[in-house]
């Protein structure tokens, strides 16, 4: 009798899910209907819009002679920003709890964790599949779960191999996101968020053990378009259309903020007409150890009061129809001009003939005794306000998508070769960027928490991870959940979002030139030197400064075993380096329970300071001579 109850619940509850869904993906057609046509105009297929049906309709042609043609700046425009905001840097660093040593060393490994974590989900690959959409959309969201199926083999059952897991983050368009209101701004200011996706039914099957009954989806391919051409040839552009997926059912997945009847908030799947999990969130991925949804929005254009972002496409649709228009019209004047238009007499010639074959080179042309000869129609020159409208247009692109020529084609404009302006042009032009840059970063950073947290949840015993060593080898270190004691990311980097190498060069040879970087007495110490190096984008530059970077690294070993035992300097050491890194323990907490230990190393830096200042003697008495 219970397995009765239960069942008849679960099918309330799908059914409520689903009805649920069709609610808001009503809620939002229109928003839906402009994403498709913007993916159409960006694929070439522009001469169709929404239709009264709330369909994407195509217009044919008018005549058969009629120019239509695509001159399609819109993708050009999309590639150039999306090309311009791939140079984003997106490197995350974690920010200490408290400025003991201890909390700064475990923030400092969790930053390579973070760091070892995007190097195998290859964020760059994410992040321009992710620009890709949200430019011609407005958005895009990241989903970051954690997979059991992924990560280092553990063991052996009977159902198949185990593994210990590990994290996975994936791009979701706006299609397959439904918020429980369109209002809502920011993801977690929704209550409910449903994330709906077509799965075919073997793979349902295999994921979630359930067999469910296959149905015909409306989804959406690249198999619609246009004919396009002119007078005497046709051609063809694809776009976007809908398109039925066999054999597959939809997968709901309905995330419940956390509230006062649940406080872990709540997360059902229905795939099909059956329900495959009801529990809490899954994810402790917020601030102070909350749950919530595991999504990251980034958005091309921020729309206020409005969930989904704006598409420069947008703006950019009424422009792309005028041009085509004026160039089309342009080159059916030239048609007429080059082919030109016959006046001819009724009955006088063979109309049949000359309609066919025109009048060709070399062509007998019989007129009926009496009748007047044919004659071309003075057609003239093209409209001197056709070519000007075309500039106009043009101009219009740069003003309405903020991608000028600058940018475009990377060539400075030929009335101005001073340095100073191209520099200042180079800055107005990536100024309409920032807005997008900023979204993107933002994005990334909500990503990378969400990434610490969830190893910081399901890191209970040790993994291991290939991380990058302060030398720049490759180490294998092993850690658990305790090891990342921070979540708390920062971007490593500050000035331009959109800075690039060479503009990042020129301010450190400016700082270099005002004597920024060096002591009092004009040298520069090995840290600002190894420093210089790196941001000047070489590192460690066929190992130039690889002494320094050894030196600190055997300076913090030292840090660890001077708790134990008494240690004296080597007669390698760089007796700077050493005081410097000692040092900089000493003045933290960690050794504020541990007298011994401290004493132990104040005596060791005693003797660094020692032997510097009599190797500095040796080398005043030596010159004196």
């Amino acid at each position: 009798m219970r397995k009765e109850i239960d069942k008849k619940e679960s099918d309330a509850l799908a059914a409520e899910v689903r009805a649920d869904f069709e609610k808001r993906r009503d809620a939002r057609k229109s928003l839906e209907m402009q994403w498709r046509l913007n993916l159409n105009y960006f694929m070439g297929n522009q001469y169709c819009e929404i239709g009264q049906n709330g369909d994407i309709e195509d217009y044919g042609k008018q005549y058969f002679w009629q120019q239509r043609e695509v001159y399609n700046h819109t993708a050009t425009v999309l590639e150039t920003r999306i090309s311009k905001l791939s140079a984003i840097k997106v490197g995350m660093s974690v920010r200490p709890l408290t400025s003991d040593e201890t909390d700064k060393s475990a923030a400092a490994f969790s930053t390579k964790i973070l760091a070892s974590v995007f190097n195998e989900i290859n964020p760059q690959k994410l992040i321009n599949e992710a620009n890709m959409w949200s430019e011609v959309t407005g958005t895009a969201l990241y989903k970051i779960v954690w997979d059991k199926d992924k990560g280092r083999r553990i063991g052996r059952i009977e159902e198949g191999d185990v593994y210990d897991g590990d994290v996975s983050v994936e791009v979701i368009p706006p299609f397959e996101i439904y918020p429980d209101s369109v209002t809502n701004m920011q993801v977690d200011d929704c209550r409910s968020l449903i994330h709906a996706k077509a799965y075919p039914t073997s793979l349902i099957r295999d994921k979630w053990g359930v067999e469910v009954a296959g149905e015909d989806i409306c989804g959406f391919s690249v198999t619609g378009g246009s004919t396009i051409g002119g007078l005497g040839y046709s051609g063809f552009v694809q776009g976007m259309a809908e398109a039925d997926l066999t054999d597959h059912a939809m997968v709901l997945e309905r995330y419940e903020a956390p509230s006062g009847e649940r406080p872990n908030g709540r997360l059902v799947i229905v795939a099909g007409n059956a329900v495959v999990f009801d529990g809490d969130l899954p994810y402790v991925n917020k601030e102070e150890g909350r749950r919530g949804f595991p999504f990251a929005k980034q958005v091309a254009i921020v729309c206020p009061g409005n969930f989904f972002g704006t598409s420069i496409v947008e703006r950019m649709i009424p422009i792309q129809r005028a041009f085509n228009a004026v160039k089309n019209r342009k080159h059916e004047y030239l048609n007429r001009m080059t082919m030109g238009v016959l006046a001819v007499e009724d009955g006088s010639v063979d109309v049949e003939n000359l309609e066919e074959d025109g009048l060709s080179p070399g062509k007998v042309l019989i007129v009926r005794q009496g009748g007047r000869m044919p004659q071309m129609l003075e057609i003239g020159s093209v409209p001197v306000e056709l070519i000007r409208e075309e500039e106009r247009l043009l101009d219009e692109f740069t003003l309405i998508s903020g991608v000028s020529d600058l940018m475009k084609y990377s060539q400075a404009p030929t009335t101005n070769s001073s340095g100073k302006a191209i520099a200042l042009l180079m800055e107005q032009d990536e100024s309409r960027l920032k807005m997008t840059a900023t979204e993107i970063r933002s994005a990334i950073k909500e990503v990378a928490k969400q990434v610490l947290r969830l190893y910081k949840q399901f890191a209970l015993a040790s993994r291991m991870k290939r991380v990058s060593g302060d030398n720049g080898e490759i180490e294998m270190k092993y850690f658990d959940r305790n090891d990342l004691s921070s979540d708390d990311v920062v971007y490593d980097v500050s000035g331009d979002i959109l800075e690039t190498a060479a503009s990042r060069r020129s301010t450190v040879i400016d700082l270099l030139n005002l004597g920024l970087l060096t002591d009092d007495d004009g040298k520069m110490n090995a840290a600002n030197k190894t420093k210089v190096l790196e941001m000047l984008g070489f590192g460690n530059w066929e190992s130039a400064r690889e002494l320094d970077v050894l030196n600190q690294n055997r300076a913090k070993e030292e840090n660890e075993r001077v708790r134990t035992e008494r240690i004296d300097p080597e007669e390698v050491d760089d007796d700077e380096i050493h005081i410097a890194e000692h040092s900089k323990a000493l003045l933290g907490k960690e050794y504020d329970y541990s007298p011994e230990a401290k004493e132990r190393l104040l005596e060791h830096v005693r003797l660094h300071k020692r032997r510097k200042a009599l190797l500095k003697s040796i080398d005043q008495g030596a010159g004196a001579q």
